[in-house]
């Protein structure tokens, strides 16, 4: 053997990988840390409103008017053409008075701009208008009294072909 070794030269820490690759995971969650907050400070919280105790109120205003239309057992058929809309009203209850007008609204689920409130008036046993529903697919229908002390939700699939029922008899009890 010769009296010869061998040495490597010593680098410093900073010129070491491993250090970084290790300091690197901290560093990451750190910088997302900060993001999320900067995006949670800067953006729009819409769920969260001031008037929440007035929305709650009105909820439950809404739950009572379809449980009313329940009890009194009311069912709608609703029947859409191209350009008109027309509702039969009936009521298990015989002692509910159909209403001289209708207000129904046909709202998209998706797109607000084509949401549509229309009047409409009894003639005989139908409640009709126009109606212009340029898309077709799924679209909400919600029919009240302009008293507004009940009121039907349901679903209309366009193209329809006939009568779509929504609502339903409230099953007679005998006594």
């Amino acid at each position: 053997m010769n009296g010869t070794t061998l040495t490597t030269p010593i680098k410093p820490w900073f010129r070491e990988p491993w250090p970084w690759i290790l300091a690197a995971g901290p560093a990451i969650v750190v910088v997302a840390g900060i993001t999320t907050a900067w995006i949670a400070i800067k953006s729009n919280d819409g769920l969260v409103t001031e008037d929440y105790y007035k929305k709650g109120l009105t909820v439950s205003h809404t739950l009572a008017q379809s449980e009313r239309a329940t009890k009194v057992g009311l069912q709608a058929g609703v029947r859409v053409t191209s350009d008109t809309l027309t509702v039969r009203l009936a009521a298990a209850d015989t002692s509910f008075v159909l209403p001289p007008t209708l207000v129904v609204t046909v709202s998209h689920p998706t797109r607000a701009g084509l949401d549509q409130t229309r009047i409409l008036a009894r003639t005989g046993d139908l409640y009709g208008g126009e109606y212009r529903l340029p898309a077709s697919g799924h679209w909400l229908v919600m029919m009240e009294d302009e008293s507004k002390t009940w009121r039907l939700m349901g679903n209309v699939i366009l193209p329809a072909t006939g009568e779509t029922l929504i609502g339903g008899l409230a099953p007679t009890t005998k006594k």
